[in-house]
């Protein structure tokens, strides 16, 4: 159980996401929510990479500040279609250019995780696929006018008003919410904490 293996340590999530907020919450962790100042801007096409590079950077620029007995933990959250990632959408029109991509169509979302503690950074990432029916304009429309769309990867919500759209989805449900749970387990059961008393 992860609220075990972190029991007595101090654990920071490099993130101010509200929904790695209720996931921690969920899953019982009390921890300390410091956001990384790095520069999200990198040259990586391939999504695997894109997600644990950013993971990792956010993870070590947090470390940085902290003493190396606290555990922190960074993720960053993509989507991917057609060989083209979609962060959070810079504005509206942004947002239905996102939403028109992903109507009637299956998507990936990507999260890497990233895991800094005693001087090392273990990562790793999941990949889930989501199904979308077709959007009509006005449904589109309509959903940005919710404003969910505005700080998440794809511009909607699985947890939200966006559930309405998914026809299926094929991997780890917390993944398109932020934070794959099942995966940090393995993450910090099988690599972080294997040489560690």
């Amino acid at each position: 159980m992860i609220h075990k293996i972190l029991q007595n340590k101090r654990v920071v999530l490099a993130s101010l996401s509200p929904r790695r907020r209720e996931i921690f919450g969920q899953m019982g962790l009390k921890v300390l929510y410091k956001p990384a100042d790095i520069d999200e801007n990198i040259e990586v096409k391939n999504p695997r990479h894109y997600v644990t590079t950013l993971a990792r950077r956010k993870a070590a620029s947090v470390a940085n500040e902290m003493d190396p007995d606290c555990v922190v933990v960074a993720a960053d959250t993509i989507v991917y279609i057609d060989h083209e990632i979609l962060n959070k959408p810079e504005n509206d029109y942004q947002a239905a250019y996102y939403l028109s991509l992903l109507s009637g169509q299956t998507h990936y979302v990507y999260t890497g995780l990233a895991v800094h503690f005693r001087g090392r950074c273990y990562t790793d990432y999941a990949r889930t696929a989501v199904t979308f029916k077709e959007l009509l304009a006005q449904e589109i429309s309509d959903y940005i006018e919710t404003r969910e769309t505005v700080d998440k990867a794809g511009a909607y919500g699985i947890q939200g008003y966006g559930s309405q759209f998914i026809t299926r989805v094929v991997g780890c449900y917390f993944n398109v919410m932020g934070f794959p749970v099942a995966k940090f387990y393995e993450l910090l059961r099988c690599k972080v904490f294997v040489n560690h008393s």
